[in-house]
């Protein structure tokens, strides 16, 4: 089980692995600050983000130094990095190999975070690379559903929204796919997920349905996972414009789902989820942020540490 780099969901697609992680999450969940392991002790580890983040590397940069780590970090490295001067990625990676024992990326480009791990020594975590993959992402909303439901396997799960762009969506359909579930997908005909996850889905014998209509789904499933149609994967204006408000959660849908259901969501939120909404119990997704700091913890203490 051990991982050097985590750049796919692949590397992250064991069930023991898994287990292990979300087990070793819960346990740093319940300590106290002052408990918590110093795996990253006398390491420096460098958050590069090309991208702009809130969670994601917030939870990162608490995390490593939840842990003991060093931690240098480039917010916006698009316009404040030598990549403006026209260096390369991988010459970007070699540097910073020269300051930190680690690097957690984000970059717009999909496979960005595999072609930086072939250039460098120190291990790299993917953070999310433009449309692709985000598979810390898609552990934290794992360890989620276990967390609220006690299970995976049996849950009827929706994806909602943006399925073509949503790198959570397709973290997370990478890891659903390890288990035993039926998924609902929901989008407009422009926004369908990539036929590369259903073929995926297809290959692991998981039941899945494609709809359009909020009633084919609203009280049928145990969780529904809410994305943001994304404004930046859009080329022209106006075509986001056309379906930014294709699917919008409101008070009167959540009074049709199951009373034990959980709305998910990998933020930010646009106007998708509506405000108000926020103080349903089954609305869980500032518990998935906080989850995400454990999750990233178990995570670099198992690369670290191993």
């Amino acid at each position: 089980m051990g991982l050097k780099h985590v750049t796919t969901v692949e590397q992250l697609a064991d069930k023991k692995l898994l287990s292990t992680l979300m087990a070793r999450a819960a346990e740093l969940q319940a300590m106290p600050l002052h408990e918590y392991p110093k795996p990253l002790q006398d390491l420096t580890i460098c958050t590069l983000f090309f991208e702009p983040s809130t969670r994601t590397r917030l939870s990162f940069e608490t995390a490593i130094q939840n842990l003991g780590g060093h931690l240098i970090s480039v917010e916006n490295a698009g316009t404040s990095s030598s990549g403006v001067k026209g260096e390369t990625l991988e010459d970007t990676i070699k540097t910073i190999n020269c300051y930190a024992d680690g690097i957690v990326i984000r970059h717009p480009e999909v496979g960005s975070a595999e072609e930086a791990a072939k250039v460098s020594d120190v291990p790299i975590i993917n953070a999310g690379d433009g449309a692709g993959l985000h598979p810390t992402q898609g552990l934290l909303d794992l360890y989620t559903i276990q967390k609220s439901k006690g299970k995976i396997d049996g849950l009827k799960v929706a994806m909602v929204g943006d399925l073509l762009n949503s790198r959570c969506v397709h973290s997370l359909v990478e890891l659903l796919a390890l288990y035993k579930i039926e998924l609902f997908l929901l989008a407009p005909p422009e926004l369908k997920i990539p036929e590369s996850y259903l073929k995926l889905l297809k290959k692991e014998g998981i039941t899945y349905h494609e709809y359009e209509k909020w009633e084919d789904v609203i009280g049928k499933v145990d969780m529904l996972y809410m994305t943001r149609v994304q404004k930046e994967r859009f080329k022209f204006i106006e075509d986001y414009r056309a379906i930014k408000d294709s699917y919008i959660l409101t008070l009167d849908l959540v009074k049709q789902m199951k009373k034990d259901a959980i709305i998910m969501s990998p933020l930010p939120r646009v106007n998708e989820i509506e405000f108000s909404i926020d103080s349903d119990p089954r609305a869980i997704y500032f518990q998935e942020v906080r989850n995400g700091l454990y999750a990233r913890m178990a995570l670099l203490e198992h690369i670290f540490a191993n």
